[in-house]
C-alpha cells in the first residue's frame, strides 16, 4: 500500500477551531449533547470540545454492520447513557460517505424525540452517497479515496495519525 497526504494536521486543526466557533455561536445559550460515534469520531470529537465556548454534554454510541452484511444493515453496540428527550443534539460523525448507517442512527435518535438533531462530520464524501444525509458542519468535502488518520482506521491501525492519508494499492 502507498499513502499520500490528503490534509495535513495544521488544516485540521485549524477547520476544527473554526467549527467550534461556528457551534458555539449557533447554540449560544444552549447546552447541546454532543453524540461521539466510535471509535473513528473520538480524535475529532475531543479535539472539537476544547474548541466550544458554551457548556455541553458529551455521550457516546457505537454502531456496527451485522457481519457479512453489505446492505447497510447495523446494530448498536454502545447505547447513549444520556437522555436526548427534548434536547439539542449534535451527532459527531468521523466520515459521512454512502449515509445508510448514519440514516440508521438519525432515524433512531428522532424516535427519543430530541429538541433538534444536527450532523457535525470531520470528512464528507458526497459522491458516494446513498442516503440523503443533512451534514450541518462539514469539516472538508473529500472525493471517493480510501483515507485514515485523526480516528479513521484500515483494520484498527492509523487512527493516530495526525493527518489524513490516502491509502492506495
Amino acid at each position: 500500500m502507498r499513502e499520500r497526504l490528503l490534509i495535513p494536521k495544521e488544516k485540521i486543526e485549524k477547520r476544527i477551531e473554526e467549527l467550534g466557533r461556528e457551534i458555539s455561536k449557533d447554540y449560544l445559550e444552549k447546552e447541546p449533547v454532543l453524540i461521539c460515534i466510535l471509535k473513528g469520531a473520538v480524535y475529532f470529537a475531543i479535539d472539537l470540545t476544547r474548541h466550544l465556548t458554551i457548556p455541553f454534554v458529551i455521550d457516546f454510541m457505537a454502531i456496527s454492520k451485522y457481519s457479512g452484511s453489505s446492505s447497510g444493515v447495523v446494530r448498536i453496540t454502545k447505547d447513549l447513557d444520556v437522555d436526548i428527550y427534548q434536547k439539542d443534539v449534535i451527532v459527531v460523525e468521523d466520515i459521512v460517505d454512502t449515509g445508510l448507517t448514519l440514516g440508521y442512527l438519525l432515524r433512531n435518535l428522532r424516535a427519543r424525540s430530541p429538541m433538534s438533531l444536527k450532523v457535525c462530520t470531520l470528512l464528507d464524501c458526497p459522491s458516494r452517497r446513498i442516503v440523503d444525509i443533512p451534514v450541518d458542519y462539514k469539516g472538508f468535502e473529500i472525493p471517493d479515496v480510501f483515507v485514515v488518520g485523526y480516528g479513521l482506521d484500515y483494520k484498527e491501525k492509523y487512527r493516530n495519525l495526525l493527518d489524513i492519508i490516502v491509502l492506495e494499492e
